[in-house]
């Protein structure tokens, strides 16, 4: 049995049932799973001395696009919003290949894990006519070698410019071929038991880019596998009124009229709900993965967290694609939602642990994981420790469980343990060269923008 103690740490937020803060505390993993929080020392075969730091339950990212880590900070692109802002950047990631999703997902998963996040969502979309077939195995391939856990999802286009969608008509496929490739990769790689590393979602892009009867048959067919349903809705004004002319109805009534409402559902973005959509999303447990940062780049608007909080819609903290934020740092977006809730809603915003819990328990609601998401006995050995002795902290440390979001934290964290195992330590990722591997996905990257007629 291979065990793990974290020891007298100085506070232990365990965003537990009973939002328990465990001072001067310890806590035993053995085989993956966490087996006693509390004030005795215990035996284990690894441990790590907690003096001088903050544990706090792994972060869990609920919305991504790693294909576009190799978009970020592209200066032809900063100014504009979603539409034109996809547009532009269809004619680069029309050149993904299978080594270019597997070294964007290395590098936008790594910097995820240095700061904390121990499970990662994706939403991937771009499927090339030729040679996608391995694209979501890659992205196993990355998070296997990170030692993280991971949630892939098939997404898909099938509303191209020439039926009046956004993506390029090269870019989407054929409904049958959506349909096919969806069942092979969940019969492929998803794993519904408890602790699960690897699980697979069903996602078309969103409404301006996806027909109505993928929509539907994407529904029937998850449901019948027994897995979530995923999509963009309601980021930006130019998709409700896409829906108001093609379809005639706003976007929640139009995903509704699909199937797409219930607790395996989880829409990414979420802004511009009204209020009875936000009452039908609580009634229905339909979840939201919200985007801070995000939303804020592309101007897209703010979301409505106080509300949703208060109704009991089920929420989760994300960093949105690379290219749209332009980093992986839940440590940041926590920080970011605080102040820009304070800032949109002033006493009516949620406080720092709100947000906390928002990354951990609530993200891992809205995948539909009861396994993670907090310490306790029970749960997975997931989690971070944060030093609290430095210059930066001083006198921040008076409450550790709102700490990441009235004060914030910008260095890496000191470990990052998934299922008991150490997976990054001071900043350094344990599973990989990372010289090696940030060399290649330069070279990646640089060939992808060339072939796209991008230089410097």
């Amino acid at each position: 049995m291979a065990s793990l103690l974290i020891s007298n740490a100085d506070a232990i937020v365990t965003v537990d049932d009973q939002d328990r803060v465990l001072n001067h505390a310890n806590l035993l993993i053995e085989d993956g799973v966490i087996t006693y929080l509390g004030p005795e020392a215990r035996e284990a075969d690894q441990v790590i001395d907690g003096r001088g730091s903050f544990v706090y339950p792994g972060l869990i990212n609920t919305h991504h696009h790693l294909y576009q880590t190799f978009t970020r900070n592209l200066p032809q692109v900063q100014k504009m919003e979603l539409f034109p802002w996809l547009t532009a950047l269809y004619e680069i990631w029309r050149g993904l290949t299978d080594s270019r999703v597997y070294y964007s997902a290395l590098t936008g998963m790594g910097e995820l894990v240095r700061f904390g996040c121990t499970t990662v969502m994706d939403h991937h979309y771009v499927f090339p006519r030729d040679g996608a077939e391995q694209f979501l195995a890659r992205q196993f391939d990355a998070a296997a070698a990170l030692g993280i856990r991971f949630h892939a999802t098939r997404g898909s286009m099938s509303r191209g410019k020439s039926d009046g969608g956004l993506p390029p008509d090269d870019l989407v496929q054929p409904v049958d071929v959506i349909l096919r490739e969806s069942q092979r990769l969940v019969e492929a790689f998803h794993d519904p038991s408890p602790f699960s590393y690897r699980q697979v979602s069903l996602a078309p892009c969103s409404p301006f880019s996806v027909t109505t009867d993928l929509l539907k048959e994407s529904a029937v067919l998850a449901r019948s596998l027994g897995v979530r349903l995923h999509t963009h809705l309601c980021e930006t004004k130019d998709e409700e009124r896409f829906c108001l002319e093609v379809v005639g109805q706003r976007p929640l009534a139009y995903m509704a009229s699909c199937g797409w409402l219930g607790e395996d559902v989880w829409f990414a973005h979420g802004i511009h709900f009204n209020d009875d959509e936000l009452r039908l999303l609580a009634e229905t447990k339909t979840g939201v993965a919200h985007c801070p940062v995000s939303n804020m780049k592309l101007s897209s608007g703010v979301c409505r967290i106080p509300e949703m909080l208060q109704l009991g819609v089920p929420v989760g903290l994300a960093v949105d694609g690379s290219a749209s934020n332009d980093c992986s740092n839940l440590l940041q977006e926590i920080r970011a939602a605080y102040l820009l809730h304070r800032l949109t809603w002033s006493d009516a915003a949620p406080t720092g642990y709100d947000l906390l819990k928002m990354a951990t328990r609530g993200s891992a609601a809205v995948l539909g994981r009861s396994d993670i998401g907090q310490l306790a006995v029970g749960k997975a050995g997931d989690l971070f420790l944060l030093d609290a002795t430095g210059l930066d902290l001083v006198g921040a440390a008076l409450d550790p469980g709102c700490l990441l979001g009235t004060v914030g934290y910008s260095k890496p964290a000191q470990w990052v343990v998934v299922g008991g195992k150490p997976v990054a330590r001071e900043g350094r990722l344990l599973g990989i060269d990372e010289a090696e591997t940030a060399a290649a996905a330069h070279r990646e990257m640089r060939a992808m923008l060339q072939a796209a007629g991008y230089t410097r």
